[in-house]
Parts: C-alpha cells; structure tokens; sequence
C-alpha cells in the first residue's frame, strides 16, 4: 500500500514548450515509456538525452564477421549498441566481454542487456579501460579471442551530461574524467599546468595550431581566477578566438573544442591507455581473430594505423585495412556524430604465419 505522506515524483519543470536542459528531457531518459517521442527525436537527426546511437553498426559487422559460439571483446560498452548485436550474432553458445572504465553507465547498461533475453552467461561485464583488457581477456580465454571492438568514441550521455564536464553548450563543473571516483579532474590539471606545458598538451593531444596563444589566454585567466567550470574555460577560449583572424573553413566554438578533447585525453591518460591495448592486442586474439577500432580524431587514429602496419610487418597479422572505412552519406545525414569516426581492422595471422615471421 502506498504510503499517503509520500508524495508523487513530479517531472522536471522547465521554461517555455519544450525542455532544453539534459535533465529535463524525461522522456528522452525512458525511451521504454516513450518509444514515440524519442523515434522524433532520432527522426529529426538528433540523439536522445541520456542515450547513445552505435555508430557504423553494418560495417563493424562486416569486417568482425562473428559466429555463433565464439569469444567476443567489446571493450568500450558505454550504451550497448554495439553489444547488443555482437552478443546475438555468437549465440547460440557464444559470450561477449563488455568491458567500460565508467562506473554510472556500466550499471545502467549491463542492466539493459540483461533484460533481452540472453543467457546470463553469455554476457561478461567488468569495469576497466583499456589497460586491463589483455588481463581481463586471458582470465576468461585463455586462448584469446575471436573477435574484438575498441569504440574509442565519448557516448553520447557522456557528452551532453553537464555535470559529467566533457560539454561546454551547458554549465558544469571542469571535470571531465570517466570515473568521476579517481584521478585529477580538468580543473585540477589546468592548475597545476604552466603556459609553456598547457601548449603543449594542446598540440599533442588535439593538433591545436593556436596552442601558444590558447595556452597564454588561459593562463593570464588562471591567475585572476582559477578556472573550475565547463563554460568558465570556453568563454575564456571563445574571447581569444574572436580577436583573432578567423579561417573560413572553421567554426567558431572548434578551437573550443579541440581544448576540451585535449584535456579529456590527459585526464583520463586515453593515449596511454590505448597504446597499452594496441601493444597487447595480437596476443588477445586467437589465430585469425579480427579486431576493429572506431577512432574519432588525428591522434588516436594515427596510434592505430601504426601498430596496424608495424604487427604486419612483424607478422603478427596477416592482414589490415588499407585505408579506413567511414560511415556512409545517409548515416552521417541521420547523425551527424559518426561524421568524424575513422575504422581499420586487422586479422590476426595463424601460428604458422607467425613460425615462419619469427624465422
């Protein structure tokens, strides 16, 4: 029986016809009760509040080309989509690892694939980034896998969660990292960054070429002012950017951005973490194990396409992508997102392949 001291939960109020902030898109959050509301939204090329549309699902599909039974690896879970369809192609008597280093979504989505009807041991979720994927793999293959999806991209809830800190469209706290639990938040780094190191972040981890003045500018605003908010850092960069000679080929608020994604990467060691994995890589896959890796910027996609040639090279594989796949015109129309994602695959080589490399 329902207690009548407890009053009913409300929905959240906002300003005008239509909700704008991230919390307010209730119905976007349950797409379960709204399954109507959100396809408009999904329609009009936009990604529901608080979900996430799995990018070049058709040609992940392709290149992993997975059977049922086999060992599969997907170590960026975030929403699922990816999961979900990998999961159903190696039934029956498959079993996917869904591996992913935030704690507030893993739950929630290892919830969600749990509730399709799978076998419950056909599905294996653990927390963890890329680091300790080759561990997590040997613990429960031995022999490696069959197959392996790394989607370097930010889900979409990460992005447009204000008080996750990886967007500036809405205020939040300058925070920015995976697990919110551990490490140094992107406020905390920037105060201990000097001009001459924050430029160099910035060139390093997002190709800046306004790095010296960027750097500059936020440090003359760190002195008045530490910066700890989302919008604090890009007005900061949005003033610098409005005084200086535009190129017609950019956007106003990209310079923002490439900050912003300069930062995420060294919050959360993403360079680090994914040179540990394409290091480790070969020997998670069985002989002929394909792996496919979704990246979403310069940098991560030049880590790829080295380690890629070098382990041909070394015979470790026996066969890569020549050039990258990319999403097709109409997926990039319906979400504008998957415009940047960039895929290679590689194949690992049998053992006599290797034999013959080694000798």
């Amino acid at each position: 029986m329902t207690d009548p001291a407890e009053k009913p939960k409300r929905r959240p109020r906002y300003r005008g016809t239509h909700p704008r902030q991230f919390a307010e898109k209730y119905k976007e959050h349950d797409p379960a009760r709204f399954a109507d509301d959100v396809a408009k939204v999904v329609a009009s090329g936009k990604t529901p509040a608080g979900t996430h549309r799995p990018i070049m699902v058709r040609e992940i599909m392709q290149v992993l080309a997975p059977q049922p039974g086999e060992f599969a690896v997907d170590c960026t879970l975030g929403y699922g989509g990816h999961a979900r369809e990998l999961l159903a192609a190696v039934q029956p008597g498959g079993r996917l690892l869904a591996v992913d280093a935030d704690p507030i979504e893993l739950p929630k989505t290892e919830a969600r694939l749990r509730t399709l009807g799978f076998p419950s041991e056909s599905l294996i979720v653990r927390r963890s980034n890329f680091a300790g994927v080759a561990q997590l793999i040997a613990a429960e293959s031995p022999e490696g896998a069959d197959l392996l999806l790394a989607d370097l991209g930010l889900s979409s809830m990460q992005i447009d969660d204000p008080a996750r800190g990886f967007t500036f469209k809405a205020d939040g706290p300058l925070d920015m990292r995976m697990n919110p639990a551990r490490g140094e938040s992107a406020a905390a780094l920037l105060a201990r960054l000097d001009r001459t190191e924050l430029a160099t972040l910035l060139e390093e981890n997002a190709d800046e070429p306004r790095a010296a003045q960027i750097a500059t500018a936020i440090a003359f605003a760190q002195s008045r002012e530490p910066l700890t908010t989302t919008q604090g850092l890009a007005g900061v960069v949005q003033a610098l950017i409005s005084r200086l000679p535009q190129r017609t080929d950019e956007h106003a608020d990209d310079a923002v951005r490439r900050v912003f994604q300069a930062l995420r990467i060294a919050v959360n060691d993403e360079f680090g973490a994914l040179d540990m994995l394409l290091r480790h890589l070969p020997f998670c896959l069985k002989p002929g194990g394909r792996a496919a890796i979704l990246t979403f910027h310069s940098g991560e996609d030049r880590r790829v396409k080295l380690a890629f040639k070098q382990g041909l090279r070394d015979g470790l594989y026996s066969s890569i992508a020549d050039d990258v796949v990319r999403a097709s015109p109409a997926e990039q129309r319906a979400n504008p997102r998957s415009s940047s994602a960039k895929l290679r695959y590689a194949i690992r080589s049998s053992d006599e392949h290797d034999a013959q490399a080694s000798g």
